[in-house]
Protein backbone atom coordinates (compact mmCIF):
# COMPACT_ATOMS: atom_id res chain seq x y z
CA UNK A 1 0.00 0.00 0.00
CA UNK A 2 1.01 3.58 -0.90
CA UNK A 3 2.38 5.56 2.22
CA UNK A 4 0.23 8.98 3.06
CA UNK A 5 1.86 11.57 3.74
CA UNK A 6 -0.25 13.32 6.64
CA UNK A 7 -2.96 15.77 6.54
CA UNK A 8 -4.54 16.18 9.59
CA UNK A 9 -8.36 17.67 9.86
CA UNK A 10 -8.56 19.18 13.11
CA UNK A 11 -8.54 23.16 12.87
CA UNK A 12 -6.51 24.80 15.83
CA UNK A 13 -5.29 27.92 16.75
CA UNK A 14 -1.81 29.05 15.77
CA UNK A 15 0.52 29.88 18.84
CA UNK A 16 1.63 33.46 17.91
CA UNK A 17 5.29 33.53 17.04
CA UNK A 18 5.56 37.23 15.76
CA UNK A 19 6.21 40.45 17.53
CA UNK A 20 2.96 41.90 19.21
CA UNK A 21 2.10 45.33 20.67
CA UNK A 22 2.55 46.47 24.27
CA UNK A 23 0.79 44.50 26.37
CA UNK A 24 1.91 45.56 29.88
CA UNK A 25 0.40 44.39 32.85
CA UNK A 26 0.35 46.96 35.88
CA UNK A 27 3.41 47.02 37.79
CA UNK A 28 3.88 48.00 41.53
CA UNK A 29 7.04 49.76 42.41
CA UNK A 30 8.60 48.80 39.20
CA UNK A 31 12.08 49.92 39.68
CA UNK A 32 12.17 48.62 43.21
CA UNK A 33 11.38 44.36 41.58
CA UNK A 34 8.02 44.05 42.67
CA UNK A 35 5.35 43.04 39.73
CA UNK A 36 2.65 41.71 39.39
CA UNK A 37 0.07 39.40 37.70
CA UNK A 38 -3.25 38.70 39.07
CA UNK A 39 -4.69 35.49 38.62
CA UNK A 40 -7.77 34.66 36.99
CA UNK A 41 -10.30 34.62 39.58
CA UNK A 42 -13.39 36.31 40.90
CA UNK A 43 -12.40 38.21 44.00
CA UNK A 44 -14.72 36.59 46.46
CA UNK A 45 -17.83 38.30 46.38
CA UNK A 46 -21.09 38.01 44.41
CA UNK A 47 -21.61 41.81 43.70
CA UNK A 48 -18.33 42.44 42.13
CA UNK A 49 -16.86 41.85 38.82
CA UNK A 50 -14.18 39.16 38.09
CA UNK A 51 -10.51 40.08 37.78
CA UNK A 52 -9.43 40.84 34.10
CA UNK A 53 -7.09 38.38 32.51
CA UNK A 54 -3.55 39.44 31.82
CA UNK A 55 -2.89 40.01 28.34
CA UNK A 56 0.15 38.80 26.38
CA UNK A 57 2.40 39.95 23.58
CA UNK A 58 5.52 38.57 22.21
CA UNK A 59 7.39 41.34 23.75
CA UNK A 60 9.72 38.75 25.59
CA UNK A 61 11.36 37.88 22.09
CA UNK A 62 14.08 39.26 20.69
CA UNK A 63 15.29 40.44 17.60
CA UNK A 64 18.96 41.85 18.11
CA UNK A 65 20.88 39.45 20.50
CA UNK A 66 24.15 40.88 21.90
CA UNK A 67 26.46 37.73 20.60
CA UNK A 68 30.00 39.52 21.87
CA UNK A 69 29.57 40.59 25.35
CA UNK A 70 27.30 43.64 24.62
CA UNK A 71 25.15 42.34 27.30
CA UNK A 72 24.84 38.82 29.33
CA UNK A 73 23.14 37.78 32.24
CA UNK A 74 22.17 34.83 34.47
CA UNK A 75 20.02 34.37 37.40
CA UNK A 76 21.43 33.16 40.98
CA UNK A 77 18.63 30.35 40.88
CA UNK A 78 17.21 28.13 38.23
CA UNK A 79 14.28 27.93 39.96
CA UNK A 80 12.39 28.93 43.25
CA UNK A 81 8.90 29.15 44.91
CA UNK A 82 6.96 31.98 44.96
CA UNK A 83 8.46 34.88 47.28
CA UNK A 84 11.97 33.74 46.32
CA UNK A 85 13.97 36.90 45.89
CA UNK A 86 16.07 35.79 42.98
CA UNK A 87 19.35 37.52 41.97
CA UNK A 88 20.15 38.75 38.53
CA UNK A 89 23.92 39.31 37.41
CA UNK A 90 24.24 41.34 34.20
CA UNK A 91 27.49 42.40 32.35
CA UNK A 92 27.31 45.20 29.40
CA UNK A 93 29.48 47.00 27.33
CA UNK A 94 26.89 49.48 26.89
CA UNK A 95 25.90 52.47 28.71
CA UNK A 96 22.84 51.12 30.44
CA UNK A 97 20.10 48.13 30.48
CA UNK A 98 16.73 47.38 31.61
CA UNK A 99 15.12 44.51 32.65
CA UNK A 100 11.58 43.13 32.49
CA UNK A 101 10.15 39.61 33.06
CA UNK A 102 7.46 37.54 30.87
CA UNK A 103 5.13 35.04 32.17
CA UNK A 104 4.52 32.61 29.31
CA UNK A 105 1.07 31.23 28.93
CA UNK A 106 -1.67 31.29 26.17
CA UNK A 107 -2.56 34.65 26.26
CA UNK A 108 -4.85 37.18 24.61
CA UNK A 109 -2.37 39.39 22.38
CA UNK A 110 0.55 36.46 22.75
CA UNK A 111 2.31 33.82 24.17
CA UNK A 112 4.15 36.25 27.24
CA UNK A 113 2.33 38.41 30.24
CA UNK A 114 4.56 41.22 31.69
CA UNK A 115 5.07 41.30 35.11
CA UNK A 116 7.54 43.19 36.24
CA UNK A 117 10.75 45.68 35.24
CA UNK A 118 13.78 47.25 36.65
CA UNK A 119 13.44 50.49 34.77
CA UNK A 120 16.61 52.00 33.55
CA UNK A 121 20.16 50.95 35.04
CA UNK A 122 23.74 52.35 34.36
CA UNK A 123 25.88 49.05 33.09
CA UNK A 124 29.11 48.30 33.72
CA UNK A 125 31.53 45.16 32.49
CA UNK A 126 32.02 42.01 34.98
CA UNK A 127 34.85 40.23 35.46
CA UNK A 128 36.15 37.45 32.77
CA UNK A 129 35.55 34.16 32.46
CA UNK A 130 37.11 32.04 35.42
CA UNK A 131 38.71 28.96 34.44
CA UNK A 132 39.22 26.19 37.77
CA UNK A 133 41.57 23.02 37.47
CA UNK A 134 42.01 21.66 34.55
CA UNK A 135 40.97 17.74 36.10
CA UNK A 136 37.91 19.54 35.69
CA UNK A 137 37.93 22.45 33.19
CA UNK A 138 34.88 24.67 34.98
CA UNK A 139 34.34 27.67 33.91
CA UNK A 140 32.31 30.46 36.27
CA UNK A 141 31.00 34.00 35.99
CA UNK A 142 32.58 35.48 39.44
CA UNK A 143 30.17 38.70 38.87
CA UNK A 144 28.65 40.76 41.38
CA UNK A 145 25.02 40.99 41.81
CA UNK A 146 23.55 43.62 40.24
CA UNK A 147 19.16 43.23 40.85
CA UNK A 148 17.08 41.56 43.05
CA UNK A 149 13.54 40.04 42.30
CA UNK A 150 11.01 39.34 45.19
CA UNK A 151 9.03 36.74 42.97
CA UNK A 152 6.29 37.20 46.17
CA UNK A 153 2.91 37.98 43.76
CA UNK A 154 4.40 35.86 40.33
CA UNK A 155 2.15 32.58 39.78
CA UNK A 156 3.82 29.77 39.51
CA UNK A 157 5.38 29.07 35.93
CA UNK A 158 7.94 29.35 33.34
CA UNK A 159 9.41 33.10 33.37
CA UNK A 160 11.66 35.06 30.80
CA UNK A 161 13.92 37.82 31.63
CA UNK A 162 14.26 39.91 28.69
CA UNK A 163 17.46 42.35 28.78
CA UNK A 164 17.83 45.38 26.58
CA UNK A 165 20.64 47.99 26.42
CA UNK A 166 20.06 51.66 25.18
CA UNK A 167 21.75 50.61 22.51
CA UNK A 168 19.04 48.28 21.80
CA UNK A 169 21.55 44.65 22.18
CA UNK A 170 18.96 42.11 23.92
CA UNK A 171 19.28 38.90 25.68
CA UNK A 172 17.18 36.53 27.44
CA UNK A 173 17.20 34.34 30.43
CA UNK A 174 14.90 31.48 31.41
CA UNK A 175 13.30 31.14 35.24
CA UNK A 176 11.20 28.72 36.90
CA UNK A 177 8.71 29.69 39.64
CA UNK A 178 8.23 26.45 41.43
CA UNK A 179 4.61 25.31 42.28
CA UNK A 180 4.33 24.14 46.00
CA UNK A 181 2.14 21.10 45.13
CA UNK A 182 2.00 18.99 42.33
CA UNK A 183 -1.08 17.02 43.87
CA UNK A 184 -3.80 17.00 41.33
CA UNK A 185 -1.77 18.89 38.55
CA UNK A 186 -0.13 18.02 35.55
CA UNK A 187 3.73 18.56 35.91
CA UNK A 188 5.80 20.39 33.48
CA UNK A 189 9.25 19.96 34.19
CA UNK A 190 12.29 21.94 32.57
CA UNK A 191 15.52 20.13 31.69
CA UNK A 192 18.00 22.38 33.11
CA UNK A 193 20.50 20.06 33.48
CA UNK A 194 20.92 19.17 29.65
CA UNK A 195 20.99 22.80 28.78
CA UNK A 196 23.68 23.41 31.42
CA UNK A 197 25.55 20.41 29.93
CA UNK A 198 25.85 22.05 26.31
CA UNK A 199 26.29 25.36 27.56
CA UNK A 200 29.70 26.55 25.85
CA UNK A 201 29.77 29.93 27.47
CA UNK A 202 33.66 30.86 28.48
CA UNK A 203 34.78 27.93 25.75
CA UNK A 204 33.60 25.21 27.79
CA UNK A 205 31.02 22.64 28.02
CA UNK A 206 30.66 19.01 28.54
CA UNK A 207 30.74 18.50 24.85
CA UNK A 208 33.63 21.18 23.75
CA UNK A 209 37.08 23.10 25.25
CA UNK A 210 38.55 26.28 23.95
CA UNK A 211 41.01 26.21 21.31
CA UNK A 212 40.50 22.23 21.16
CA UNK A 213 41.01 21.80 25.08
CA UNK A 214 39.65 18.50 25.97
CA UNK A 215 35.61 19.46 27.26
CA UNK A 216 34.46 20.42 31.14
CA UNK A 217 33.95 17.34 33.68
CA UNK A 218 31.64 19.66 35.65
CA UNK A 219 29.64 22.60 34.51
CA UNK A 220 28.25 25.52 36.34
CA UNK A 221 24.92 27.56 36.15
CA UNK A 222 27.14 30.31 37.59
CA UNK A 223 27.54 32.27 34.36
CA UNK A 224 25.16 32.92 30.74
CA UNK A 225 24.34 30.60 28.51
CA UNK A 226 26.11 30.97 25.56
CA UNK A 227 24.66 33.39 22.72
CA UNK A 228 21.98 35.62 23.74
CA UNK A 229 18.49 33.17 23.25
CA UNK A 230 19.55 31.59 26.86
CA UNK A 231 19.64 27.71 27.31
CA UNK A 232 20.14 25.04 24.39
CA UNK A 233 16.38 24.53 23.59
CA UNK A 234 14.04 26.27 25.99
CA UNK A 235 12.72 28.40 23.05
CA UNK A 236 12.04 26.10 20.48
CA UNK A 237 11.21 22.65 22.81
CA UNK A 238 10.11 23.69 26.50
CA UNK A 239 8.13 27.02 25.94
CA UNK A 240 5.33 25.47 22.71
CA UNK A 241 4.81 22.90 24.78
CA UNK A 242 3.81 24.89 28.49
CA UNK A 243 1.54 27.39 25.85
CA UNK A 244 -0.41 24.17 24.42
CA UNK A 245 0.06 22.88 28.41
CA UNK A 246 -2.14 26.04 29.45
CA UNK A 247 -4.34 26.14 26.01
CA UNK A 248 -5.76 23.42 27.13
CA UNK A 249 -7.07 24.71 31.05
CA UNK A 250 -5.85 21.78 32.27
CA UNK A 251 -4.49 22.20 36.33
CA UNK A 252 -0.56 22.54 35.67
CA UNK A 253 2.52 23.12 38.09
CA UNK A 254 5.91 24.10 37.29
CA UNK A 255 9.48 22.30 38.18
CA UNK A 256 12.64 21.70 37.01
CA UNK A 257 14.44 18.80 37.22
CA UNK A 258 16.59 20.47 39.92
CA UNK A 259 13.31 20.52 42.01
CA UNK A 260 13.13 16.67 41.96
CA UNK A 261 16.61 16.25 42.72
CA UNK A 262 16.58 18.63 45.82
CA UNK A 263 12.97 17.65 46.17
CA UNK A 264 12.42 14.17 46.43
CA UNK A 265 8.54 14.20 46.88
CA UNK A 266 8.12 17.16 44.62
CA UNK A 267 5.45 15.16 42.19
CA UNK A 268 3.58 13.50 44.82
CA UNK A 269 -0.16 13.70 44.14
CA UNK A 270 0.67 14.42 40.72
CA UNK A 271 -1.45 13.40 37.50
CA UNK A 272 0.92 13.62 35.49
CA UNK A 273 4.26 14.51 34.07
CA UNK A 274 5.93 15.88 31.41
CA UNK A 275 9.60 16.31 30.47
CA UNK A 276 10.19 18.89 28.31
CA UNK A 277 12.15 18.37 25.03
CA UNK A 278 16.11 17.14 25.59
CA UNK A 279 16.43 15.58 29.02
CA UNK A 280 19.73 13.78 28.46
CA UNK A 281 21.09 14.74 31.87
CA UNK A 282 19.49 13.04 35.30
CA UNK A 283 20.71 12.49 38.81
CA UNK A 284 20.08 8.91 40.67
CA UNK A 285 17.47 11.00 42.77
CA UNK A 286 15.77 12.33 39.62
CA UNK A 287 15.15 9.24 38.09
CA UNK A 288 13.90 7.74 41.50
CA UNK A 289 11.39 10.51 41.52
CA UNK A 290 10.08 10.17 38.45
CA UNK A 291 9.94 6.28 38.78
CA UNK A 292 8.52 6.59 42.19
CA UNK A 293 5.77 8.92 40.65
CA UNK A 294 4.76 6.22 37.97
CA UNK A 295 4.40 4.03 40.61
CA UNK A 296 1.90 5.56 42.54
CA UNK A 297 -0.11 6.36 39.56
CA UNK A 298 1.35 9.51 37.66
CA UNK A 299 0.90 9.50 34.25
CA UNK A 300 4.14 10.16 32.28
CA UNK A 301 5.27 11.96 29.64
CA UNK A 302 8.70 12.11 27.71
CA UNK A 303 8.39 14.88 24.50
CA UNK A 304 11.81 14.06 23.69
CA UNK A 305 14.77 11.47 23.09
CA UNK A 306 17.71 10.72 23.87
CA UNK A 307 16.30 11.00 27.69
CA UNK A 308 18.04 9.91 30.76
CA UNK A 309 21.03 8.74 28.92
CA UNK A 310 23.99 10.40 31.52
CA UNK A 311 23.96 10.58 34.70
CA UNK A 312 25.29 13.28 36.39
CA UNK A 313 26.17 14.46 40.29
CA UNK A 314 25.16 18.19 41.49
CA UNK A 315 27.44 19.72 43.98
CA UNK A 316 26.54 23.51 45.41
CA UNK A 317 28.17 26.55 43.41
CA UNK A 318 28.44 30.10 44.85
CA UNK A 319 24.70 31.01 46.41
CA UNK A 320 22.91 27.54 45.89
CA UNK A 321 23.10 23.57 46.14
CA UNK A 322 22.54 21.85 43.21
CA UNK A 323 24.46 24.73 40.58
CA UNK A 324 27.14 22.47 39.28
CA UNK A 325 26.56 19.52 37.18
CA UNK A 326 29.50 16.62 37.23
CA UNK A 327 29.45 14.71 34.37
CA UNK A 328 32.41 12.78 33.07
CA UNK A 329 30.72 11.14 30.43
CA UNK A 330 33.19 8.89 28.79
CA UNK A 331 36.02 9.47 31.18
CA UNK A 332 33.68 7.84 33.73
CA UNK A 333 36.84 5.75 35.21
CA UNK A 334 38.35 8.93 35.88
CA UNK A 335 35.45 9.82 38.06
CA UNK A 336 36.42 9.64 41.89
CA UNK A 337 33.61 7.91 42.50
CA UNK A 338 34.43 5.39 40.20
CA UNK A 339 36.95 3.09 41.89
CA UNK A 340 34.49 2.82 45.05
CA UNK A 341 32.19 1.21 42.64
CA UNK A 342 29.45 3.75 43.80
CA UNK A 343 25.78 4.17 42.29
CA UNK A 344 26.41 8.01 41.59
CA UNK A 345 29.59 7.17 39.71
CA UNK A 346 28.89 9.66 36.56
CA UNK A 347 28.23 8.20 33.06
CA UNK A 348 26.26 6.11 31.09
CA UNK A 349 23.35 4.77 33.06
CA UNK A 350 23.39 1.55 31.25
CA UNK A 351 26.96 1.13 32.09
CA UNK A 352 28.77 -0.73 35.13
CA UNK A 353 29.43 -0.15 37.94
CA UNK A 354 26.11 -0.14 38.70
CA UNK A 355 24.05 -0.79 35.22
CA UNK A 356 20.55 0.94 34.95
CA UNK A 357 19.06 0.99 31.43
CA UNK A 358 16.99 4.23 31.28
CA UNK A 359 14.47 1.75 29.14
CA UNK A 360 12.83 0.27 32.49
CA UNK A 361 11.38 3.36 32.63
CA UNK A 362 11.26 5.28 29.01
CA UNK A 363 10.41 2.21 27.37
CA UNK A 364 13.36 2.58 24.99
CA UNK A 365 16.53 3.43 24.98
CA UNK A 366 18.83 6.30 22.75
CA UNK A 367 19.85 4.53 19.69
CA UNK A 368 21.21 7.45 16.70
CA UNK A 369 22.22 10.66 15.97
CA UNK A 370 22.01 12.59 13.29
CA UNK A 371 18.29 11.01 12.15
CA UNK A 372 15.83 12.90 9.54
CA UNK A 373 12.68 10.92 8.98
CA UNK A 374 9.26 10.45 9.17
CA UNK A 375 6.96 9.24 11.78
CA UNK A 376 5.47 6.52 10.52
CA UNK A 377 1.74 5.44 12.42
CA UNK A 378 1.79 2.20 13.14
CA UNK A 379 -1.11 2.21 15.48
CA UNK A 380 -3.65 4.66 14.46
CA UNK A 381 -6.58 3.44 17.06
CA UNK A 382 -4.32 4.61 19.56
CA UNK A 383 -5.97 7.04 22.08
CA UNK A 384 -3.54 9.84 21.50
CA UNK A 385 -4.35 10.02 17.93
CA UNK A 386 -7.61 10.63 18.77
CA UNK A 387 -8.62 13.55 16.30
CA UNK A 388 -5.51 13.62 13.83
CA UNK A 389 -7.08 11.35 11.67
CA UNK A 390 -4.79 9.00 11.22
CA UNK A 391 -3.88 5.57 9.37
CA UNK A 392 -1.56 2.67 9.80
CA UNK A 393 1.29 3.54 7.51
CA UNK A 394 0.82 7.33 7.59
CA UNK A 395 3.60 9.78 7.16
CA UNK A 396 4.11 12.41 9.48
CA UNK A 397 6.96 14.71 7.71
CA UNK A 398 10.03 15.00 9.07
CA UNK A 399 8.97 14.74 12.71
CA UNK A 400 11.83 12.35 13.51
CA UNK A 401 15.08 13.81 14.29
CA UNK A 402 17.66 15.09 14.96
CA UNK A 403 18.04 12.44 17.42
CA UNK A 404 16.21 9.25 18.08
CA UNK A 405 15.31 6.44 20.30
CA UNK A 406 14.15 2.47 19.89
CA UNK A 407 12.47 -0.16 21.80
CA UNK A 408 15.07 -3.09 22.76
CA UNK A 409 12.54 -5.78 24.18
CA UNK A 410 14.76 -7.41 26.70
CA UNK A 411 13.51 -8.72 30.07
CA UNK A 412 13.93 -5.06 31.49
CA UNK A 413 11.45 -3.83 29.00
CA UNK A 414 7.99 -2.84 30.49
CA UNK A 415 5.19 -4.59 29.28
CA UNK A 416 2.37 -4.16 27.80
CA UNK A 417 4.02 -1.95 25.40
CA UNK A 418 2.80 -0.83 22.14
CA UNK A 419 4.32 0.37 19.65
CA UNK A 420 3.15 3.59 18.16
CA UNK A 421 4.98 4.50 15.73
CA UNK A 422 7.98 2.29 13.52
CA UNK A 423 10.05 4.25 11.39
CA UNK A 424 12.72 2.26 9.39
CA UNK A 425 15.46 4.94 8.11
CA UNK A 426 19.62 4.71 8.23
CA UNK A 427 21.92 5.54 10.69
CA UNK A 428 25.84 6.29 9.75
CA UNK A 429 25.40 3.31 7.28
CA UNK A 430 23.60 0.85 9.14
CA UNK A 431 19.50 0.43 8.00
CA UNK A 432 17.70 0.34 11.73
CA UNK A 433 14.42 1.59 13.06
CA UNK A 434 13.03 4.39 15.40
CA UNK A 435 9.35 4.33 17.49
CA UNK A 436 6.97 5.70 19.63
CA UNK A 437 6.15 3.99 22.38
CA UNK A 438 2.65 3.96 25.09
CA UNK A 439 2.64 1.40 27.96
CA UNK A 440 0.37 1.15 31.06
CA UNK A 441 2.21 0.34 34.47
CA UNK A 442 0.36 -2.00 37.36
CA UNK A 443 -0.14 1.35 39.03
CA UNK A 444 -2.72 2.23 36.27
CA UNK A 445 -0.11 4.90 35.00
CA UNK A 446 0.33 5.47 31.43
CA UNK A 447 3.28 6.31 29.49
CA UNK A 448 4.15 7.79 26.76
CA UNK A 449 7.84 8.26 24.80
CA UNK A 450 7.74 10.25 22.01
CA UNK A 451 11.55 9.19 20.83
CA UNK A 452 12.18 12.12 18.94
CA UNK A 453 13.86 15.25 19.51
CA UNK A 454 11.35 17.62 17.65
CA UNK A 455 8.53 16.43 19.01
CA UNK A 456 8.65 20.44 20.47
CA UNK A 457 9.89 22.59 18.13
CA UNK A 458 7.67 20.64 15.42
CA UNK A 459 4.40 22.77 17.31
CA UNK A 460 5.87 25.81 16.35
CA UNK A 461 7.59 24.25 13.43
CA UNK A 462 10.58 26.16 14.36
CA UNK A 463 12.82 23.02 14.08
CA UNK A 464 16.03 22.94 12.08
CA UNK A 465 14.37 23.12 8.97
CA UNK A 466 10.76 23.32 8.24
CA UNK A 467 8.46 20.90 8.96
CA UNK A 468 4.80 22.20 7.50
CA UNK A 469 1.57 22.85 9.30
CA UNK A 470 0.86 19.40 9.42
CA UNK A 471 3.08 18.10 11.25
CA UNK A 472 2.80 21.02 14.03
CA UNK A 473 -1.09 20.64 13.85
CA UNK A 474 -0.38 16.42 14.51
CA UNK A 475 1.85 17.37 17.32
CA UNK A 476 -0.21 19.72 19.06
CA UNK A 477 -3.14 17.81 19.01
CA UNK A 478 -1.32 14.93 19.93
CA UNK A 479 -0.04 16.86 23.24
CA UNK A 480 -3.24 18.26 23.85
CA UNK A 481 -5.42 14.58 23.97
CA UNK A 482 -2.24 13.20 26.42
CA UNK A 483 -2.52 16.84 28.46
CA UNK A 484 -6.22 16.65 29.01
CA UNK A 485 -6.21 12.39 29.82
CA UNK A 486 -3.42 12.54 32.34
CA UNK A 487 -5.41 14.81 34.10
CA UNK A 488 -8.13 12.89 34.52
CA UNK A 489 -5.84 10.63 36.88
CA UNK A 490 -4.40 7.00 35.77
CA UNK A 491 -4.45 6.69 32.32
CA UNK A 492 -4.13 2.63 31.97
CA UNK A 493 -7.07 2.40 33.43
CA UNK A 494 -9.01 3.76 31.15
CA UNK A 495 -6.73 3.02 28.12
CA UNK A 496 -4.28 -0.01 29.16
CA UNK A 497 -1.63 -0.64 26.49
CA UNK A 498 -2.46 -3.43 23.39
CA UNK A 499 1.18 -4.91 23.33
CA UNK A 500 2.18 -5.35 19.56
CA UNK A 501 5.87 -5.22 20.56
CA UNK A 502 6.40 -9.13 18.53
CA UNK A 503 4.89 -7.15 15.37
CA UNK A 504 8.40 -5.92 14.73
CA UNK A 505 11.93 -6.99 14.05
CA UNK A 506 13.76 -5.24 16.91
CA UNK A 507 17.05 -6.29 18.18
CA UNK A 508 18.09 -6.41 21.70
CA UNK A 509 21.47 -4.84 20.80
CA UNK A 510 22.47 -1.53 18.98
CA UNK A 511 24.18 -2.54 15.87
CA UNK A 512 24.81 1.24 14.99
CA UNK A 513 28.78 2.17 15.22
CA UNK A 514 28.68 4.88 18.22
CA UNK A 515 29.07 8.30 17.35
Amino acid sequence: MRARTLVVGLAMAPILMGCGSSSRLPVRDAGHGVGALPAPRTSGTATEEPLPEPRGSEEWRISRPGLHGEVAAYTTRASGLPGTRVGLKVSTTEGGYEVSAYRIGSYEGGTGAFVWESGFRLGRQQSAPRYSSYERRTVVAPWKRDLTVDTSTWLPGFYVFRLRTDTGFETQVPYVVTSPSAAGTVALVAPVTTWQAYNEWGGYSLYAGANGDHPSRAVSFDRPYNGATGANDYRTAAIPIVVRAERTGVPLSYFTNIDLHTTPKALQGARGYVSMGHDEYWTNDMRDAVLGARDAGTNLAFLGANTMYWRIRLEEGAEDPGRVVVGYRHSAHLDPLHAQGSVDTTGLFRDPPVPRPEHDLLGMQYECYPVDTDYVVASPGWWGFRGTGVRRGDHVHGLVGPEADRVYPDGRLPRPLQVLSHSPYSCRGVTTTTQSVYYTSRSGAGVFNAGTLRWGCAMVDRCERPLGDATAEFARTVTGTLLEEFARGPVGERHPAHDNVADFDLSTVNTVPAS
